[in-house]
C-alpha cells in the first residue's frame, strides 16, 4: 500500500514539473524586456509607503540631531553642494524658484527652514515625509524634539558614550577627527548622568552597569525602540570577550581619575559593549551599529570593517538580541549579506542612497535581494549635512534613489526569470516597509 502511494506521489510531482514552462528556469542574461519591466515596477513602487529605518531628522542648528559633529573632510562627488540633483530635490520640496544652488540662493532655503522652526509645531516635518512618500521612520537622535510628531517618528538613542567614562586624552590624540567626536561623547555621558541624578561616576563597576541599565530602561519608557552605536568612528568594531574581573579592575583603577592605556580601555569597552548587547536582548531593544565608511578623512576602513562584528552577531548568547547593521557595511556589501543568515541580523541600506548613484545601488540591492530579501531594510540617513543638503533634501534624494535602484534591480531579476513581477513587488514592500516594521512594537495610539 505504501509503495502504491509513493508511486502516485511521484506521478503527481512529475506532472507538476511537466506543466511548468521552460522559461521558469533562471538565466544568466535577461530574456525579458528589462526596460519595460522596470517602468511597470517603478510606477507601482512609487506608491509604496515607506518606513525609513535610519535617519537624523532635524533643523541645522539642533545639536541633538546626532551625538557627534562632522569634522573637516573631502566629500564624495555626489554629496557635494555642486550636485545638480539637489536642485531637483529642493524644487520638489519647496517650489524652489532658481535653477542653481548658489550661495545667494541658499538664503532662500535657509529662510524657509528658519521660518518653520520659529513657527513650531510638527506640521513642517510631517509635510516633508508626506512629500517623500514616507509613512513613518526612525529619528536617530540624542533626544527627541518637540517638532517631530511621535505618531510619525520613532526614537533611537545613542549608547557609545557609556564606553568613554574615563579621561580620554589618549583617544583624542589618535587623530584629528577624535578631537571633534570624543568631547561630544563625554557630553552625552554627562547628560545621562544628570538624567540619573549622578554627581560623578559610581564608585563600583556593578553600580556603573546598573546606571547603564537604568538609562536604557528610562529611554525605552520615553518611547525609544532601539539603541545605536557609532563605535566604528572611535575604535575597532572587533570586540573581544574579556573576563568580568579584568573590566572591574580597569574601572576601579580609573573611575576617580587617571588615563587608561589603550589596552586597558579596550578591555573595559569590550566588556561594556557586550553588556549593552545583552541588555538589548533583555529589554527587546534592537542594537543598531554603524558599519559603513564614515565621515571624516581619518575614518579607518579596516577598524570599521563590518566583518569585525562576526564574533558578536554569531555569538549564541545574543540570539535574543536583534542586530541592525546600519549602512549595510558599504563598501563591504558582498561580505555583510552573509551575516544576515543569522535569524536576528538585519541590514539597512541608508547612506548608500546619497553616497553612490542608483546605477551602483542597483547592484548592491540586487545582490542582497537575491540572497536574503527578507533581511533588507530601507533608510535614508537623512541628516543636515549643510545648507544645501539638509535632512529635507536627503530624505527626498534617498527615497528617489532607492525607488529607482530597487525597480532596476527587480526588473533584472524578473527578466532573468528569478522572480515573477508579483513576487518582485512583494519583495519591494518588504524592503521599503514591512521588514523593518516587523522588528518593533506598533506606534502608540
Amino acid at each position: 500500500m505504501k509503495r502504491k502511494q509513493a508511486q502516485w506521489v511521484l506521478i503527481a510531482i512529475l506532472a507538476i514539473a511537466g506543466a511548468l514552462p521552460a522559461s521558469a528556469q533562471s538565466h544568466a542574461l535577461p530574456s525579458g524586456d528589462v526596460q519595460a519591466i522596470y517602468q511597470r515596477l517603478l510606477e507601482k513602487i512609487k506608491s509604496i509607503k515607506i518606513f525609513d529605518h535610519h535617519a537624523h531628522p532635524g533643523y541645522g542648528d539642533d545639536s541633538d540631531v546626532d551625538a557627534q559633529a562632522t569634522p573637516p573632510q573631502h566629500l564624495p562627488f555626489r554629496e557635494r553642494e555642486t550636485n545638480p540633483e539637489l536642485v531637483a530635490a529642493v524644487k520638489a520640496l519647496f517650489d524652489y524658484p532658481y535653477s542653481d544652488m548658489s550661495e545667494e540662493h541658499m538664503h532662500w532655503l535657509q529662510e524657509r527652514s528658519s521660518a518653520a522652526e520659529k513657527a513650531g509645531g510638527t506640521a513642517y516635518w510631517d509635510h516633508i515625509l508626506d512629500l517623500c512618500g514616507i509613512e513613518s521612520g526612525v529619528a536617530n537622535r540624542v533626544a527627541m524634539a518637540s517638532y517631530l510628531n511621535p505618531k510619525r517618528f520613532r526614537w533611537v538613542f545613542f549608547a557609545d558614550s557609556f564606553l568613554f567614562p574615563f579621561d580620554n586624552k589618549t583617544v583624542i590624540a589618535e587623530n584629528p577627527d577624535e578631537g571633534v567626536y570624543i568631547p561630544l561623547q563625554e557630553k552625552v555621558l554627562h547628560r545621562y548622568m544628570q538624567q540619573a541624578s549622578l554627581g560623578g561616576l559610581p564608585k563600583s563597576f556593578d553600580e556603573y552597569l546598573a546606571f547603564i541599565s537604568r538609562i536604557l530602561e528610562e529611554n525605552q519608557k520615553k518611547g525609544a525602540i532601539a539603541e545605536k552605536f557609532e563605535a566604528g568612528y572611535f575604535r575597532s568594531l572587533y570586540f573581544a570577550d574579556p573576563p568580568r574581573q579584568a573590566a572591574v579592575a580597569v574601572y576601579q583603577k580609573y573611575h576617580s581619575g587617571g588615563v587608561p592605556t589603550p589596552e586597558e580601555y579596550k578591555i573595559f569597552q569590550d566588556y561594556v559593549f557586550r553588556y549593552l548587547v545583552t541588555e538589548g536582548g533583555r529589554l527587546h531593544l534592537p542594537v543598531h551599529i554603524h558599519t559603513a565608511v564614515g565621515e571624516g578623512d581619518y575614518f579607518s576602513l579596516r577598524k570599521g570593517d563590518v566583518l569585525n562584528l562576526e564574533n558578536i552577531v554569531k555569538d549564541p548568547r545574543y540570539l535574543n538580541t536583534t542586530f541592525v547593521l546600519i549602512h549595510g557595511g558599504y563598501p563591504y556589501f558582498r561580505e555583510v549579506i552573509w551575516l544576515a543568515s543569522m535569524k536576528n541580523v538585519y541590514l539597512d541600506s541608508s547612506e548608500m542612497e546619497t553616497l553612490v548613484y542608483p546605477s551602483e545601488m542597483k547592484n548592491v540591492l540586487k545582490f542582497w535581494l537575491e540572497t536574503y530579501p527578507e533581511k533588507i531594510t530601507f533608510g535614508t540617513d537623512a541628516y543636515p549635512y549643510s545648507a544645501a543638503l539638509g535632512s529635507e533634501e536627503t530624505y527626498w534624494l534617498g527615497v528617489y534613489s532607492a525607488r529607482d535602484a530597487l525597480a532596476a534591480a527587480l526588473a533584472e531579476m524578473v527578466a532573468s526569470n528569478e522572480v515573477t513581477e508579483d513576487k518582485a513587488l512583494e519583495i519591494a514592500h518588504g524592503y521599503l516597509h514591512d521588514n523593518a516594521v516587523s522588528l518593533y512594537p506598533p506606534f502608540p495610539r
